[in-house]
């Protein structure tokens, strides 16, 4: 039966037999980052797909709301997988499948291209390197997306090419509340249309889960149902119908926290702000993290900094020069959390003035920022054939963005390979079951609304599954979770919208209860704050050295079992896992909490003491903006969108650079360069942010350039985003040349002589370079320096090592560092160990390191004393480079007890 979209009047429930029916190869359950990738790589390998997605694919999922950087990106020459492998079996205290996680670290790279090839935009350097920056002390993996808020609209972009659309079928605001199975494998889902509550079920020849993580599980600290860390419209739907179908899901009792901006749950974005400098402190300034890695043993020592007499903790950003913290906000308020910078505007906060007070995230389940998932292998296929997991619903641990899309791919792949459409009769059974789930709330239209029983079920959820945890704490929870089956039942709905929030009320249920009953089976502690039992302080490697599995037994209870830990592909010193075979618990029961203590016992005492915003009027769209907007669903051409294009209405024409960037025809490039002339400042706004969006996958051509260059010319005021824009693209673009490049030396416009730095850098002109170094403006001559740090040589440096200013000194020194730090520039370093600046001081570290030892070491010994940690601990790293040399190693024991986390830590690491 052809699906429709007639209204269903919701005051009699939807017949079961009445159904919407669908069939497909592959079907893919979440529109977001590991489900768009599924689809097309499946439709890429043949089959017909069927995306459904509860909301809108265009910008559904955690993805859409952006993303400032890859976690995790195993680049050629600045990582090895082997090395990544490793470092995410430490952070999960050995308790890996390295056959998982070496997925992502090998096939990580090859996404990233696949993704660019897209058109996702990562940061790059003047040479088109990728600028893959070290947060974590071991490891490079971080890669900056300067316009990752675009990431899912280059997503939708592909979805929406016509060769895909012939094999993609994507049914946005469908609901599936359980995948179907026949014969012991997955054949298909149930689920209702979330706007006319119409019934529908899908016959399919394999399932891919990629609801994302449960963020809806644990209440925030607001008591906002959707103020989550975590997207809030993941409420761990996959997690349920995964454990209904009867697959097996692993470290449950491993929860996500994060640390984040109190009051605002968003992420405060170390790993954007580090690179910068930026770093974590108490409320003296001091650093005060060992761990090595953000696990959940960096959480404990963040939560236990949080709750002493040093708390507060920050994120330190007010010591930055103004040029770091203007590029913070540009990245900070732009991406990710788009209304942060108004967060901090309506506190009168202000980075220069104000450090960022952090505090702790509700907890939640997530493989990819923990090890809370559905268990998969190395093929993303689950316990249940046919039924396959990737995101961050799939335990990978730690496998962030780039892991969901690899696992996505991998999914797609061998679903489409191995499965084709279902043709049995689907279970009726689990089609009534469904049926009643959905369409419940209908019979007591006056019941509990779900927000009520919502908040009542995750205040359950804080106040006895959230570490730390104990065992009768997670038994009251367990108790807890048993009477929340009838306030579920009785809740109210009227519309196919409240149908669909009470339905997500079940699933969290579901998580809540497996989230407590498997805090309960590990009887250890593990993780630090992840699975943190007060009860059972310590961890045992020899009982519990071993995955935590749970499935849904055939009488319906939860069924525990133990997989032990695979062989390592990768050795970890400390970690010897030698395999062998899966052990089945069986249920596990709450302890005896009706009472305190024994009935019988009276109480004795113990004899010691434990220690508001107008908004504007609303105006009705211009008719050609809805022309435009049907349009972009048609894979225009330019001629069909130039009208548009030049409408005299400046709203039509921003629109129509928005359809053109959405659908990139041929031409797409010169006809958005040109648009940076328009008169209206916003069309060339949106035309400059297209163009940066879009640089990796417009051909570099004669058009384009030229019409760049035009761009360049247009010096008049308001036009100095149209010169910088330029830049950048005829730079990423290898389209420009020195002389080119060297015509906006002289711009009035700081950002613009910036951009014309990095644009000399990218043609190695040295010539040019030493032009800038002699700019009047600090931010220029620092960047110049930086430059040359990278195709200059020691000599270039050394005006600037005589600058006025101590951060362009300071940049220079750093600079040395690179190019190498002969005589006399090594004896100028030494001297500069004295210079009254900090950052100067820094510099001269860092630029030693690339010294001769005999000068270097004794000079860095020296700097292991200095007042202020930042130059101790360029020093550490300093002195890492003449590793082996006489005194390093004593030097570098002589601060293993250093005030500062991080002079510490990179003196154990060396």
């Amino acid at each position: 039966m052809a699906r429709t979209e007639s209204p269903v009047d919701l005051t009699e429930i939807p017949s079961l037999h009445d159904a919407d029916e669908l069939t497909c190869d592959v079907l893919v359950i979440g529109g977001g980052t590991a489900g768009t990738m599924a689809a097309l790589t499946a439709a890429e390998h043949g089959a017909n797909v069927l995306l459904l997605e509860k909301a809108h694919v265009r910008h559904s999922g955690a993805l859409a709301m952006g993303m400032d950087g890859v976690n995790n990106a195993v680049v050629p020459g600045r990582a090895e997988p082997d090395d990544y492998v490793a470092e995410i079996t430490r952070a999960n205290d050995g308790i890996v499948n390295q056959a998982t996680v070496r997925q992502t670290a090998t096939r990580g790279f090859a996404m990233v291209q696949r993704l660019e090839s897209y058109g996702v935009k990562f940061e790059k350097d003047e040479h088109g390197e990728y600028a893959v920056r070290q947060v974590h002390r071991s490891g490079s993996y971080v890669l900056p997306m300067p316009e990752g808020k675009d990431v899912k609209k280059v997503l939708y972009r592909q979805l929406r090419r016509r060769e895909m659309r012939e094999r993609i079928r994507i049914e946005n605001r469908v609901m599936p509340v359980r995948v179907l199975t026949a014969g012991g494998r997955a054949v298909g889902a149930a689920g209702f249309d979330t706007r006319t509550g119409r019934f529908v079920t899908v016959r399919a020849g394999a399932v891919i889960l990629a609801t994302g993580a449960c963020g809806r599980l644990g209440l925030p600290a607001s008591g906002y149902l959707y103020g989550t860390y975590e997207n809030p419209t993941n409420a761990g739907d996959g997690y349920a119908m995964a454990y209904h179908a009867g697959a097996e899901l692993s470290g449950i009792e491993c929860f996500q926290i994060n640390p984040l901006i109190k009051d605002y749950n968003g992420p405060a974005c170390a790993y954007v702000a580090n690179p910068f400098g930026g770093y974590q402190v108490n409320r003296h300034g001091e650093r005060f993290v060992d761990s090595d890695y953000w696990s959940g043993q960096m959480m404990a020592e963040f939560a236990a900094e949080v709750a002493s007499e040093r708390g507060p903790v920050y994120l330190k950003l007010s010591h930055l020069p103004e040029e770091s913290v203007a590029a913070l906000e540009d990245i900070l308020h732009s991406t990710e959390r788009p209304t942060r910078g108004t967060f901090h505007a309506n506190r009168g906060h202000d980075y220069r003035t104000h450090d960022i007070e952090m505090h702790i995230s509700e907890i939640g389940l997530c493989g990819g920022h923990s090890a809370s998932g559905v268990w998969v292998d190395e093929h993303a296929r689950t316990t249940v054939p046919g039924l396959y997991a990737a995101g961050d619903l799939a335990c990978v641990p730690h496998n962030y963005m780039i892991g969901a899309f690899v696992f996505g791919d991998l999914a797609g792949a061998d679903a489409a390979t191995e499965h084709r459409a279902y043709e049995g009769e689907l279970p009726p059974d689990q089609l009534r079951e469904a049926h009643e789930l959905i369409y419940r709330p209908l019979r007591n239209p006056d019941g509990p609304p779900q927000p009520q029983v919502e908040y009542k079920l995750r205040r359950f959820v804080n106040d006895y599954v959230a570490p730390p945890k104990s065992g009768a704490r997670l038994s009251l929870a367990v108790e807890a979770f048993e009477r929340m089956r009838e306030d579920i039942a009785g809740m109210g709905g009227h519309t196919p919208h409240e149908l669909m929030r009470c339905a997500e009320v079940d699933f969290i249920r579901d998580c809540a209860e497996l989230a407590a009953r498997s805090s309960l089976a590990r009887t250890e502690s593990r993780w630090g704050l992840y699975h943190d039992r007060t009860d059972i302080p310590q961890r045992d490697d020899a009982d519990w050295f071993k995955h935590l599995n749970v499935r849904k037994a055939a009488d319906g209870s939860m069924e525990f079992l133990t997989r032990p830990v695979a062989p390592y592909l990768v050795p970890v010193e400390g970690f010897e896992p030698t395999g062998g075979e899966v052990s089945v618990l069986g249920e596990v029961h709450p302890e005896q909490v009706a009472t305190a203590g024994p009935r019988e016992v009276a109480p004795v005492g113990s004899g010691t003491v434990k220690a508001r915003t107008v908004l504007p009027t609303a105006t009705a769209p211009s008719p050609r903006i809805l022309e435009l907007l049907a349009l972009a669903d048609e894979q225009p051409s330019l001629a069909d969108l130039r009208p548009y294009l030049t409408d005299p209405d400046p709203a039509v024409r921003r629109t129509a650079v928005a359809t053109l960037t959405e659908t990139t025809p041929e031409g797409a490039g010169p006809a958005l360069a040109t648009a940076l002339g328009d008169p209206d400042a916003g069309v060339r706004e949106s035309a400059a942010g297209s163009l940066r969006e879009l640089v990796e996958v417009l051909p570099p051509d004669d058009a384009l350039r030229d019409a760049l260059i035009a761009a360049l010319a247009l010096d008049d005021p308001g036009r100095e985003g149209v010169r910088a824009a330029a830049l950048d693209v005829l730079r990423a673009l290898r389209l420009g040349s020195a002389d080119l490049y060297a015509r906006t030396l002289a711009d009035p416009d700081l950002g613009v002589r910036i951009q014309t730095v990095r644009a000399l850098v990218s043609v190695d002109a040295t010539t040019e370079l030493a032009r800038a170094a002699a700019d009047t403006s600090r931010e220029v001559r620092v960047a110049a320096a930086q430059g040359l740090g990278t195709v200059g040589t020691p000599d270039d440096l050394g005006p600037l090592l005589a600058d006025t200013d101590a951060l362009v000194r300071a940049a220079a020194l750093t600079a040395l560092a690179t190019t190498g730090c002969p005589p006399p520039l090594d004896t100028a370093a030494t001297e500069a160990l004295g210079d009254p600046a900090w950052q100067v001081r820094s510099g001269a570290a860092t630029a030693l390191g690339a010294a001769a030892p005999d000068l270097a070491v004794p000079a860095l010994t020296g700097a292991l004393s200095d007042a202020f940690a930042d130059v101790r601990k360029a020093a550490v790293r300093a002195l890492r480079r003449h590793d082996g040399r006489p005194g390093v190693a004593e030097a570098l024991a002589s601060v293993s007890g250093d005030a500062d986390a991080d002079v510490r830590a990179y003196a154990r690491l060396a």
